[in-house]
């Protein structure tokens, strides 16, 4: 298939730029980026054809389709050398039907796409193993930077520096200083990564990471550039795969940076461009109330993001008061006939302490759209027979601190509500019987 990508200006300027071209911003507006395909070249498949193409791919072991990016590299990167692929089999994770969790909000299909089940833990990984392929593409064709670098909230260091390790790539992250759970400060500690905690918020790493890119230094992996967002883009496609070529009527996700609001139009624009969907699902974008710059904006009627100091939250991984991919979020609200909602550390704890209890194990940023979705529900914006889909976008386990401290009443400012701390018996048998029949009669 003779197709090519570049990067145009979302604004509409004139110019294009090669994908392997180390450039973040346009040069004639330094609005924001994005990546255009030849849709006519993809045109050449009827959308029949592209789905029984991705359907046979899917979860297979021939490298490298058995990704769920990969499997779809037409649409994500189609000239990408294979000896340059670096992989994880990231994607195909399990688009899990919440239905205890749905029927306690009155809803008959909640679905909850388990993004962190994925080699890092997070749904950054789809958009990692596109920025670091390319990059080491760019740099067979000379591209010369000391490291690749992100500022991080937690899951983008994790993602970034397992794959730098996997290309034999220098990594570094800039986190701010005492701000990311301990699960999530390890693992780049253990991928090799120079790991460098700053004394400020993570809008203060990502002026600094951006003026070493701009310097050339780092080759930049936040989600400014524009390679991350086709990865993510996957997980639009992959939700409606998995309901067998079906749109869902809602999807709904946790916003901190905002690009993967961008990603999801994307993948759901090319489907509907092809012929393979014929409407776009309504884009919820959840936002922690400590950290809502979004939600300010649009309950304000404003088509500008203005940035806000964010205050301490649960969700420290949404934790950003100046998000960059602000203008991309917008253009997806208005296309998807989008909203935005925020949840309250008390809210959004107690959505993950609910959703636990039918199953589920659910990290703080997920809960954030949880919450989202019951006060929805509960005002009748979402109706039961809506086909519903939360995009989960880490794993739980990352965030142990949050669950010990929500059981054990440790949260300020929150009151734990489905508290279920443990019971310290002496050894004996009948202190046992009399627990067990204390709990359950």
């Amino acid at each position: 298939m003779s197709s090519r990508s570049e990067f145009r200006c979302i604004a509409g300027c004139a110019g294009a730029w090669p994908v392997t071209q180390a450039i973040y911003r346009c040069p004639g507006c330094h609005g924001l980026l994005e990546v255009r395909h030849d849709v006519d070249a993809l045109k050449t498949r009827t959308a029949a054809e592209w789905m029984k193409l991705f359907d046979d791919r899917y979860m297979r072991s021939q490298w490298p389709y058995g990704s769920g990016v990969w499997g779809k590299r037409e649409w994500v990167m189609p000239h990408m050398p294979d000896d340059l692929i670096v992989s994880m089999y990231e994607g195909g994770s399990n688009l899990f039907w919440a239905e205890r969790y749905g029927k306690q909000l009155g809803l008959d299909e909640l679905w909850v796409k388990l993004c962190g089940n994925s080699h890092s833990g997070s749904f950054k990984d789809l958009g990692m193993t596109v920025l670091v392929s390319v990059l080491r593409w760019a740099m067979r064709d000379g591209l010369k930077v000391k490291a690749v670098a992100c500022a991080s909230t937690g899951d983008t260091s994790a993602a970034l520096a397992a794959y730098g390790a996997a290309a034999g790539l220098p990594v570094v992250v800039l986190l701010p200083r005492g701000k990311i759970s301990t699960g999530q400060l390890v693992q780049p500690l253990a991928h090799g990564a120079l790991v460098l905690g700053l004394d400020t918020d993570f809008d203060g790493c990502m002026a600094i990471v951006e003026r070493l890119a701009e310097e050339g230094i780092i080759y930049l992996a936040n989600s400014m550039n524009a390679l991350r967002l086709e990865g993510q883009k996957t997980v639009a496609i992959e939700v409606v795969q998995q309901l067998d070529w079906q749109v869902p009527d809602v999807i709904v996700l946790p916003s901190g940076n905002l690009g993967n609001a961008s990603a999801l139009h994307a993948g759901f624009a090319l489907m509907k461009e092809l012929g393979l969907i014929t409407r776009f699902p309504r884009l919820v974008m959840a936002q922690a109330e400590n950290a809502n710059p979004l939600y300010r904006a649009w309950v304000a009627g404003k088509t500008e993001v203005e940035p806000i100091q964010a205050a301490a939250t649960q969700a420290t991984a949404i934790q950003i008061g100046n998000p960059v991919s602000a203008p991309r979020a917008l253009r997806a609200l208005a296309a998807m006939n989008g909203t935005v909602e925020q949840a309250s550390e008390q809210e959004l704890a107690d959505a993950a302490a609910r959703a636990d209890r039918t199953g589920m194990y659910t990290c703080p940023h997920t809960a954030v759209a949880l919450a989202a979705i019951e006060k929805l529900a509960a005002r009748g914006e979402i109706s039961r027979k809506d086909r519903v889909v939360c995009v989960s976008t880490a794993n739980g386990l990352k965030f142990t601190e949050f669950k010990v401290r929500y059981h054990d009443g440790q949260i300020p400012g929150v009151v734990s509500t489905l508290a279920n701390p443990p019971v310290m018996l002496a050894p004996d048998y009948g202190a046992v019987v009399d627990a067990i029949g204390a709990r359950f009669g």
